[in-house]
């Protein structure tokens, strides 16, 4: 009965994204295959926070004991990221629900996962290199797709690396699994480079330098960078196999910083325009928004 319902549930989530256009499953028959096929629920906690606040103001917690059938759907909710970690950790979810949106750490909702592999579109023997493993789920569907030996995957808590090194041993069961390694991601892994692929799961002010250097000619990264435009954005670069990058800003997209970068910084420091850099003309054709 439970694989019954998961399976309607797959289906359900499968079609609210069919419905999104500019990516996700979109020219990618295999993406689909690994979406249906890792499950999920097996990297969420038992416990999570839901992103929206209750009717008290507080974040509610969804526990899979005392409600199975509302916590799987909100595992398979295609719009629905599920918080994993509150201010690094230091507020527990077996402490119930709270009202700090200080959010460090969740599982991103399915769209958000789908349309970034698309971007990156990991193939058979590309050596991938993840930022974030988080609880591990978007490795699971990147050793999938790519292959689990060639995939490492960094994660700077050392807590949620166990338990999702966890997690993917368990699926494998006994099969080749990602490697695991904690470290800041900001730094990458040169001793696995040069990667033909880089996946952040958190979001940058600017591409760390050590990212494209490790990256070989032709090599894509796929990165959600903040803008002074009031989201993030995803970024999706390729690399000249030299340490520099080059392509355009593909989604809008909402993440959690990396650690090192949560400061905030002026944007003209980072290379955004001013907006008197802009100009507006409209006219009978309509508006047009263009940098001079």
């Amino acid at each position: 009965m439970v694989d019954a319902r998961r399976y309607e549930l797959v289906g359900q989530c499968i079609a609210q994204i069919d419905q999104l256009r500019g990516g996700y499953f979109q020219d990618r028959s295999e993406l689909r295959a690994a979406f249906a096929a890792v499950p999920r629920e097996h990297f969420v906690p038992e416990r999570v926070w839901w992103h929206r606040r209750g009717a008290d103001g507080s974040f509610p917690v969804l526990d899979r004991t005392r409600d199975p059938e509302r916590w799987l759907q909100a595992v398979y909710t295609a719009d629905a990221p599920l918080i994993t970690q509150i201010a690094d950790g230091t507020i527990q979810v077996e402490d119930g629900p709270t009202a700090c949106d200080d959010f460090t750490s969740s599982i991103s909702c399915p769209s958000v996962v789908v349309n970034m592999l698309h971007h990156l579109n990991p193939r058979p023997g590309d050596r991938i290199l993840e930022i974030g493993t988080g609880t591990g789920y978007d490795a699971a569907l990147l050793a999938h797709l790519a292959g689990a030996a060639n995939l490492v995957t960094l994660e700077n808590s050392a807590a949620l690396a166990e338990r999702a090194q966890a997690a993917l041993a368990s699926l494998a069961g006994g099969g080749p699994v990602p490697e695991v390694v904690v470290a800041d991601g900001e730094l990458g892994h040169p001793a696995r480079a040069p990667y033909t692929g880089l996946i952040s799961t958190a979001s940058v002010q600017e591409i760390p330098a050590a990212w494209p250097a490790q990256m070989a000619e032709g090599g894509v990264i796929v990165a959600p960078v903040a803008t002074p435009f009031g989201t993030d954005a995803l970024a999706r670069l390729v690399c000249d196999g030299k340490g520099s990058a080059t392509g355009r800003l593909v989604a809008a997209v909402s993440f959690m910083r990396v650690r090192g970068q949560r400061q905030p910084r002026p944007w003209r420091e980072l290379g955004w325009p001013r907006l008197p850099d802009f100009e507006l003309s409209t006219g009978p054709k309509g508006q047009r928004v263009h940098q001079r």
